[in-house]
């Protein structure tokens, strides 16, 4: 199988994950430059979830409607542009919309490269495929921080976003190169009352549950919120279930493999959503580690993801979609209770060798659900079973942040000193890894042969 084109497809992913990891890291200095407190800058972290939860679920009738490759290509284009305009923003508000137009971009992006991959990739093939599609995307945020921290120290700040540039114009060269153009299903009818509704309800869910975690605004705006978004939703559900193309067909959940990926997988990014927020914060706030020492400590579990990439097609293989999928999340649900155990004498080698260690099942279950989610579900209906995938990926891992979140503000409102304590962390972790710990025993309920057609090639049964 060419290898090129999930390498070309990365690009976008790279860009991406890159982006979302360095200005965490540059957070207090852009603040500082343009006049404001770190605390409400996370509305921009915000601002990019929401565009991302409006935006990815047209993105297949879009691939549809233009052809990916194009689509593909204008989305990296709009990313680029929303990054000149975060460059040279002056103020919160042009911030904010800079990165709403570099969400958009975003929400094109991830999407469509996965459709062009499963559309160009026979079904045996596509652990593989997927594993070289995200091994740019997991290089980002392993050279996030500390590259961010690097840029934001020597250069300014700025850099983080223009450097975005040469690597869009790189990709954009490129997809037009060698990027085929894949079959399209001839596009159906917008379904624009569902777009409005869901629209509403996911920007309302993701800007609710944000605000309830990052007190940028009174945590109450952030309940009224997500409850109002659950409401839209729950319109959309009864919209959805009686109109015949739906812009997410929710009747996709007949098929019991399908289902298991999203609702199984629903559960281990919530557990896992909480992590990349808690664990800095704890090793800065109460280890009293430098954000750029704590940065080269949760970098080891990029390293072991990137190892499990070149491991991922034997596994499931050897092992299949059930075994393999439990044991990932079994492992990462662990890890995430192991780390409700740690102290500041707690030896840093041990955490980094179990960081490394629980990044490579985390990684194997992201590339083997990002496949299973296909394993029953027909060609022409791929596209929306990855929309479907997505959207609930980007609103469980913001549900994760807001999770854990709301465990810390609950111990300390419990206690009524407004101190953060180890304590705190510890129940945290402790919450969200038996969260974690659901996928596992979804998983276990898979028939033994589930998914065997994703690994089998076509004339081997």
């Amino acid at each position: 199988m060419s290898r090129i084109i999930p390498l070309i497809l990365a690009t976008a992913l790279f860009m991406e994950n890159m982006d979302a990891t360095v200005i965490a890291t540059s957070l207090a200095t852009i603040a500082e430059d343009i006049g404001t407190d770190p605390i409400s800058l996370k509305l921009a972290l915000t601002a990019y979830l929401v565009a991302l939860a409006i935006f990815i679920p047209i993105s297949s009738w879009m691939a549809d409607r233009f052809g990916a490759r194009n689509v593909f290509r204008v989305a990296m284009v709009v990313f680029m542009i929303g990054s000149v305009a975060c460059a040279v923003s002056d103020s919160l508000l042009a911030f904010v919309i800079a990165r709403f137009i570099q969400g958009m971009g975003g929400a094109m992006m991830t999407p469509v490269a996965r459709l062009v991959l499963v559309r160009a990739t026979p079904r045996h093939q596509l652990v593989n495929a997927m594993a070289w599609l995200t091994i740019p995307g997991l290089i980002g945020p392993i050279m996030g921080p500390p590259f961010g921290g690097f840029l934001t120290t020597f250069l300014s700040w700025h850099w983080i976003f223009l450097i975005n540039v040469p690597i869009g114009i790189a990709g954009v060269l490129l997809v037009g190169r060698f990027l085929p153009e894949t079959q399209r299903n001839a596009p159906r009818r917008i379904d624009m009352g569902g777009f409005v509704l869901a629209g509403t309800a996911f920007a309302l869910f993701a800007f609710g549950t944000s605000v309830i975690s990052l007190p940028a605004l009174p945590p109450i705006y952030g309940v009224i919120a997500t409850v109002i978004g659950v409401g839209i939703g729950a319109v959309y559900v009864r919209h959805a279930l009686n109109t015949e193309y739906p812009l997410l067909d929710l009747r996709l959940f007949r098929f019991p493999y399908f289902r298991s990926a999203i609702v199984a997988g629903a559960a281990f990014r919530l557990g896992q959503g909480a992590t990349p927020f808690l664990f800095p914060l704890m090793l800065q706030l109460i280890f009293g580690m430098t954000p750029f020492e704590s940065g080269m400590v949760t970098f080891a579990g990029a390293l072991g993801a990137i190892i499990a990439k070149f491991f991922a097609d034997w596994i499931f293989k050897a092992l299949g979609f059930k075994l393999s999928l439990a044991i990932s999340t079994g492992i990462s649900a662990i890890g995430i209770l192991v780390m409700g155990f740690y102290t500041p004498e707690t030896s840093v080698a041990l955490i980094i060798s179990i960081l490394v260690f629980t990044g490579f099942w985390n990684s194997t279950f992201w590339t083997g659900s990002s496949v299973f989610v296909f394993a029953d579900i027909d060609d022409k209906d791929a596209g929306q079973a990855n929309v479907i995938s997505q959207v609930t990926g980007q609103l469980t891992m913001a549900m994760g942040i807001a999770v854990g979140g709301g465990v810390l503000e609950a111990s300390q409102v419990l206690r009524g000193d407004g101190q953060l304590l180890l304590s705190d962390f510890h129940a945290a972790f402790f919450i969200v890894g038996a969260i974690c710990a659901i996928s596992t025993a979804m998983f276990m309920r898979l028939p033994k042969d589930a998914g065997h057609q994703l690994t089998k090639e076509p004339h081997a049964h």
